[in-house]
C-alpha cells in the first residue's frame, strides 16, 4: 500500500473519530464507537441507499443553484446533475467514497460511450471493466484516486478488480447483505426469490416466504440485538439507540417494518433499491429501474455537466467553513446528523444558516422517526427556518430505499 493511501485511510480515521467518538475509550459505548470507526474507515456504500428522485423533488433544483451534499456511493450526486444545477460539492468523511465519486465523474468523462459507462457501473462485472479502466480512465484521475484504485490487497489484485466481479457485493453494505442472504439460505429461505415477482400480492407472498420467517429466529433476534450486527448497514453506536426507541417491539420490530416496506411497499419492477437488497444487482432488463445517472437518456447531460462537480474530503461543517455568507441553495446530509452531538448540530446549523441564501433548501433523513433538531439547536438558529412537516411526510413516503424513518425538508424563511 502506498503512503498517499495510507494518509487517505489515517484522514478517514481521523475524520470519523472526530464525528463518532462521544464517549470514554474504555467504556462500552466508547468501545463501541471505536469498533464503529474501524469498520467504516474502508468503503462503505457502493451504492447510496438515499432516493435522488425523492430529494430533487424536495430541492427544486434551478440552474443557478450551488448544491453541496454529503457523497456517499455519489449515485446521488450524480444524479443531481440531470436537474442541471450550476454546481455540485461533494463532500465525505471517507476518502473510499471521494475515491469512488471521482472515478464515476472520471469515467462519465472519458469512457467511449453510455454502454462502457453502464458495463463499468451499472453490471459492474466484467474483466473488460479493468481493461477500460487502464486504458480510459486512469491516464485522466487524480492522482490520489488513482492511488487508491491501483492499491493492491492482501490477494495481489487492485482494487479497480472489484468491477471485473459485481463490485455491488464489495464494501461494508455489499458484505452485510451478502451475510444476510447466507443466513436467509441457512434457514431455507431465499431472498432472490423476491426479483420473481408480477405484483405487489406476489411480492407479499415471496415476503411472507422467504424474508418473514428469518426475522423471527431465536439466533436472528439475538444478533440484531448487538448494536455492531448493524454496523454493515452504516449504522453508528448512537443511531442504533435512536432506531431502538422508535417502536414498541425495539429494534427487531424497526427492521422488521423496513425490510417488510422494501420488499412490499413499491413494485419491484420500479425499485432498484429493492434489485440491490434481494438480487446484489441492477435489473439488466431494457426498461430497468435504475438511478438516474445511469439511464440511458441521460448519460449526455451527465457527461456535459459533470465539469460542475467537485470533491473534498472533509465534514460538512468544516466545508463550509471556507464558504462566504450567503453562496449556497441547496445542502444535503443523508443522516448525518443522527451521529451527531448537541454541540456538532450547532457548529453545522450555524454555519448552514451563514452560507445559506434566502430560500434555501436543507434535506436529510432519520433513522428514526422523529425531527431531532428542536431542543438540540439553539432556537435563535432554527427559528430562521421553515420546517415543511406535510411535504416531508409525503416525499418520505415515496423514499424507495425504505430503509429511514423519515426524510426532512426545512427551507430559509428569513435572513439570519
Amino acid at each position: 500500500m502506498s503512503e498517499s493511501v495510507r494518509a487517505m485511510r489515517r484522514e478517514t480515521t481521523a475524520n470519523l473519530e472526530s464525528a463518532v467518538h462521544s464517549n470514554r475509550a474504555l467504556s462500552r459505548a466508547g468501545l463501541l464507537e471505536r469498533l464503529f470507526t474501524l469498520a467504516f474507515s474502508g468503503l462503505v456504500y457502493p451504492q447510496i441507499w438515499e432516493d435522488p428522485i425523492v430529494d430533487m423533488a424536495a430541492l427544486e433544483i434551478g440552474p443557478d443553484d450551488h448544491i453541496v451534499a454529503i457523497a456517499s456511493g455519489s449515485c446521488n450526486v450524480l444524479s443531481y446533475l440531470t436537474a442541471n444545477p450550476a454546481s455540485i460539492s461533494a463532500v465525505d468523511l471517507n476518502a473510499a467514497h471521494v475515491a469512488l465519486g471521482r472515478l464515476k465523474l472520471c469515467a462519465a468523462q472519458h469512457l467511449p460511450d453510455h454502454a462502457a459507462f453502464f458495463a463499468f457501473f451499472g453490471r459492474a462485472a466484467s474483466r473488460a471493466n479493468v481493461a477500460a479502466y487502464d486504458q480510459d480512465i486512469q491516464p485522466h484521475l487524480d492522482s490520489l484516486s488513482r492511488a487508491y484504485w491501483n492499491a493492491r490487497g492482501v490477494s495481489g489484485r487492485r482494487r479497480i478488480d472489484g468491477f471485473s466481479g459485481n463490485f455491488y457485493r464489495r464494501g461494508l453494505l455489499g458484505r452485510f447483505i451478502g451475510a444476510g442472504h447466507l443466513l436467509a439460505r441457512l434457514y431455507g429461505c431465499d431472498p432472490r426469490a423476491m426479483l420473481q415477482a408480477d405484483s405487489l400480492t406476489a411480492q407479499r407472498s415471496l415476503y411472507d416466504r422467504h424474508l418473514a420467517p428469518v426475522l423471527d429466529k431465536g439466533f436472528v433476534r439475538w444478533l440484531i440485538r448487538q448494536p455492531a450486527s448493524l454496523y454493515g448497514l452504516g449504522i453508528p453506536p448512537a443511531q442504533y439507540s435512536a432506531l431502538s426507541n422508535d417502536l414498541p417491539g425495539g429494534i427487531a420490530a424497526v427492521l422488521r417494518q423496513r425490510l417488510e416496506r422494501l420488499a412490499c411497499g413499491f413494485d419491484i419492477k420500479t425499485n432498484y433499491f429493492a434489485w440491490q437488497a434481494f438480487g446484489r444487482r441492477y435489473d439488466q432488463a431494457p426498461d430497468a429501474s435504475l438511478p438516474p445517472y445511469l439511464q440511458r437518456d441521460n448519460f449526455a447531460a451527465i457527461r456535459d455537466r459533470s465539469d460542475r462537480v467537485t470533491y473534498r474530503q472533509q465534514s460538512m461543517t468544516a466545508f463550509l467553513e471556507t464558504k462566504p455568507a450567503r453562496s449556497l441553495d441547496c445542502y444535503v446530509l443523508l443522516d448525518a446528523q443522527d451521529w451527531m452531538t448537541d454541540a456538532q448540530l450547532t457548529a453545522l446549523w450555524t454555519e448552514i444558516t451563514r452560507t445559506a441564501k434566502p430560500g434555501a433548501r436543507v434535506i436529510f433523513r432519520t433513522a428514526a422517526d422523529e425531527r431531532c433538531l428542536p431542543g438540540r439547536v439553539p432556537a435563535p438558529i432554527l427559528n430562521a427556518w421553515t420546517y415543511d412537516e406535510e411535504r416531508s411526510r409525503s416525499l418520505g413516503a415515496r423514499d424507495r430505499s425504505s430503509i429511514y424513518g423519515a426524510f426532512h425538508l426545512y427551507t430559509l424563511a428569513t435572513v439570519a
